[in-house]
Formats: structure tokens, C-alpha cells, sequence
């Protein structure tokens, strides 16, 4: 099990308790939620797409409603394993 780094006092409704259960995969290091930001475009719900890699990991972009957050996963999954990691958690939110 990894660790989530909590140091914003703000984040996109609904992520942080999806990354506590992403972070109990045992093959995630550690998460950092990071900047937000305001976006053009709506996402009606919450999304949460793997965007670039980093040292070491993956930066991931959050979307919900008109604001975006980046997150960066340390982590060895190559990107269509952690991508499918994440649908899976989104999916189960959904489903309750």
C-alpha cells in the first residue's frame, strides 16, 4: 500500500476519497494531488485520465465541471494498466 500526500487545502469534489482506494493497489508508491485549475468545457462528473509520464510515474489530469487538477502517481504500471486500474474504482462509484 502506498501513500496519498495530502497539501492543498482544495480539491475537485469526490477525488480524494477515489485516490485512497487507488492508492491501496499495492503496485501505487505514492499520489500527489496537485494545482488546480479552471477550464473551458464541462465534465459532468468526475473523470480521471492518465496525460504524460513523469520520473518515475504518471502525471494524471481530474475533471469535474468547469475545474481540472493535476495528480501525479508514482508508480510502475505501464499506462494502459493504470488507466484500467482507474475505470475500474470510477466504475464502482458509479455502481453504488
Amino acid at each position: 500500500m502506498g501513500r496519498l500526500v495530502i497539501t492543498h487545502s482544495t480539491y475537485l469534489e469526490g477525488l480524494i476519497p477515489l485516490l485512497k482506494r487507488l492508492v491501496q493497489d499495492p503496485a501505487i508508491d505514492t499520489i500527489t494531488p496537485a494545482v488546480i485549475a479552471r477550464v473551458r468545457g464541462r465534465a459532468p462528473e468526475l473523470r480521471l485520465r492518465v496525460s504524460t509520464p513523469i520520473s518515475g510515474g504518471w502525471k494524471l489530469v481530474a475533471r469535474r465541471g468547469s475545474s481540472a487538477q493535476e495528480v501525479f502517481v508514482v508508480t510502475t504500471l505501464p499506462a494502459p494498466e493504470l488507466e484500467q486500474r482507474i475505470a475500474r474504482l470510477v466504475a464502482g462509484d458509479r455502481n453504488r
